[in-house]
């Protein structure tokens, strides 16, 4: 006879579930695009993006929802990401994959995720914004 008092195993705990899904995504967005349009210290990424970021919020919200192990609402509306060839259009060296990341720790700081989860996200984030550079320093 199976055991009744043996717990369920627990469902793993996603990236998205640890960032408060859907509204914890759009607060990092929010928080990232809003330093990228205020800080001059990001002039060089804002500068790859079109006048208004709305879009661009948008798409990255969707994007990281579906990256962090929640909805793939990106994927439903734009298919596979293919993020290296859908920003080979822009000039990304390792500048622009600093300022990235500067500005994108500035938004985990605002956010105030702990300092473990703030340092695995960063240290994914590094990775991929490395691996998008396409330009020689």
């Amino acid at each position: 006879m199976p055991d009744t008092d043996a717990a369920a195993p627990e469902a793993q705990t996603t990236l998205y579930d640890l960032l408060g899904q859907e509204a914890g995504v759009r607060r990092l967005v929010d928080a990232f695009y809003d330093r990228m349009d205020a800080d001059p210290a990001y002039a060089g990424i804002r500068k790859l993006h079109p006048p208004s970021l709305d879009g661009s919020r948008d798409k990255f919200f969707w994007f990281l929802c579906g990256w962090s192990g929640g909805p793939d609402y990106f994927v439903e509306r734009f298919g596979h990401p293919r993020l290296r060839a859908r920003h080979l259009p822009f000039a990304i060296g390792s500048a622009e994959r600093d300022q990235w990341l500067s500005c994108m720790q500035q938004a985990l700081i605002a956010i105030e995720l702990e300092d473990w989860l703030a340092d695995r996200l960063l240290a994914s984030f590094f990775q991929t914004a490395d691996w998008m550079r396409n330009r020689p320093d």
